[in-house]
């Protein structure tokens, strides 16, 4: 069999769980897939997932960095872009940025830092 890489899962540092619950649970409408500590009092590790992007927040030192940057290949940005702006999140009220490389991009900067960018090809453009 060739080696492949099956799915790529960001870890992103969370610093509020009662905000990273509002953004992503909330706000951007992620499924919480699971949530783990290693004792009641310990940082909160967790999962979330939408649509096929799967993340992991930590508040454990050292995971993730605040200040990244990623960007996801993705279908249906513009309807998102209407959904998300119908909730009138206070924080933050992303547009659509149509791209010299032929794609239609939005940028969700999330509550630490990080920035997610959903990246549509038009026909004969690419995402990368």
């Amino acid at each position: 069999m060739r080696p492949r890489a099956l799915q790529v899962i960001p870890i992103l540092r969370i610093f509020s769980i009662e905000k990273a619950r509002e953004f992503y649970l909330d706000y951007a409408a992620f499924h919480l897939d699971w949530e783990h500590r290693f004792e009641p009092t310990a940082p909160l590790y967790t999962q979330v997932s939408r649509d096929g992007l799967v993340l992991q927040l930590s508040e454990h030192y050292g995971d993730g960095s605040p200040g990244t940057h990623f960007k996801v290949t993705f279908e249906g940005v513009r309807e998102l872009h209407a959904e998300l702006s119908a909730k009138n999140y206070p924080y933050w009220r992303p547009g659509i940025t149509e791209t010299f490389w032929w794609t239609d991009q939005l940028n969700l900067l999330v509550p630490f830092g990080n920035r997610i960018s959903l990246c549509e090809p038009k026909p004969g453009g690419t995402a990368n």
